[in-house]
């Protein structure tokens, strides 16, 4: 996340294929987050490109942002579309993990 200041970003995209809706909790400016972000955005242009959007909340900003998911721990990906929802905490740095969490296999892409 290149501004800190900034509570939340979103990044659409759209695509016939149909859309991925991710959002991202994490808390505040750590290596943990940086790296989550990085490697989310990279699987994201690489795997999804032109069909997702994604929401990044930073919990220190807005701290009852993550009371709605539930979320304890940071960082955490949702998945809120397509279904079914999915949780994943980390950096999201095992490729292969985030890609079955998501449902994202070789005919979605």
């Amino acid at each position: 996340m290149n501004d800190n200041s900034s509570s939340f970003e979103t990044l659409q995209t759209s695509s016939d294929k149909g859309l991925y809706v991710l959002r991202l909790y994490i808390a505040g400016n750590t290596p943990q987050s940086t790296r989550a972000i990085e490697n989310l955005k990279q699987l994201c242009e690489s795997r999804l490109q032109g069909r997702y959007e994604l929401t990044i909340v930073d919990l220190h900003q807005m701290p009852d942002a993550g009371q709605d998911e539930r979320i304890i721990c940071a960082p955490t990906l949702v998945k809120q579309q397509p279904p079914p929802v999915r949780r994943l905490t980390g950096d999201l740095s095992n490729t292969d993990r985030v890609l079955r969490a998501l449902d994202i296999t070789q005919e979605t892409i």
